[in-house]
């Protein structure tokens, strides 16, 4: 019959190699890999919600520095863009504002009326 290795030393060798950037024990002993990767993954997981607040809150910061030269604050904008039925999301709005500035301030001038 043929020897079978464990699966022990599978499973350790997969921590081991995705703890590879890891430093000193972190990337060397399994327990301590392996605890490090959980943390990691935590982070990791946190760090794609961080990601989408700050890149709003960017949005909503490059939006009111270009609607303040039009002599309106983001939030009296935001409001009558409602009320205008502009279901333009902040992501585009800030987009427009930094590469298109007409196209903008047609916007602007709809939403004012």
């Amino acid at each position: 019959m043929a020897r079978v290795k464990s699966t022990a030393s599978r499973k350790h060798r997969k921590f081991l190699k995705r703890a590879k950037g890891f430093g000193q024990a972190r990337r060397k002993r399994i327990q301590v890999a392996k605890e490090a990767l959980l943390h990691a993954g935590q982070y990791a997981y946190e760090g794609r919600r961080l990601k989408k607040r700050d890149l709003r809150a960017l949005w909503i910061t490059r939006l009111n520095a270009a609607l303040r030269e039009k002599g309106l604050s983001y939030s009296k904008f935001i409001l009558l863009a409602k009320k205008a039925n502009i279901s333009l999301d902040r992501k585009i709005l800030s987009d427009i504002a930094i590469s298109d500035p007409k196209a903008f301030a047609k916007i602007v001038e709809v939403v004012k009326k």
